[in-house]
């Protein structure tokens, strides 16, 4: 795939992601819109934008480590060789711990109880996609290779210090 296409289909894809789950589902379902559930939210309201800024990081890094890997997030043109560097060598699913992490963010920020709801069923939704899709995925496209880094790397508490692959 051409560089420029996966630029693109890169984009398409954040956009379309997280545009749709963590901004247009949010404002559909009416809770986008400030509430202030106990005295002095504000300080809440700061640490949500916080938890926003900082979950957009790894979202954005491992977008990139993608694209240096010659793929996208996509699936269908997902890169040649396993990701394992960056984010990945400290968690298995940083993009999904990420937008967790923008969905806690905007439960704070908003001092929604809706809010707080759809992060709770999108935090299921990304398990059951890491778990039954993602993970056999990966198992059949990297082998042993993707059961090793497996073994070493958590899927959702990350590591202390990035894990990196014997290279025998």
């Amino acid at each position: 795939m051409r560089k420029s296409a996966v630029v693109a289909t890169s984009v398409a894809w954040f956009v379309a992601t997280v545009g749709t789950c963590g901004c247009l589902l949010p404002y559909l379902l009416n809770d986008w819109h400030f509430h202030e559930p106990l005295p002095y939210w504000g300080v809440a309201r700061a640490v949500g934008v916080l938890l926003i800024c900082a979950g957009l990081i790894p979202v954005v890094a491992s977008f990139a480590g993608f694209f240096r890997a010659g793929g996208t997030p996509v699936p269908v043109a997902s890169p040649p060789r396993l990701v394992t560097r960056g984010f990945y060598g400290y968690v298995r699913n940083p993009i999904y711990l990420g937008f967790l992490a923008v969905l806690v963010g905007q439960t704070l920020l908003f001092g929604s109880l809706g809010m707080l709801e759809y992060t709770a069923v999108a935090s299921c939704i990304a398990a059951a996609a890491v778990r039954f899709y993602d993970e056999r995925v990966l198992a059949r496209k990297f082998g042993a290779e993707y059961q090793a880094y497996r073994r070493a790397v958590p899927a959702w508490l990350p590591r202390l210090h990035p894990w990196t692959p014997d290279k025998r």
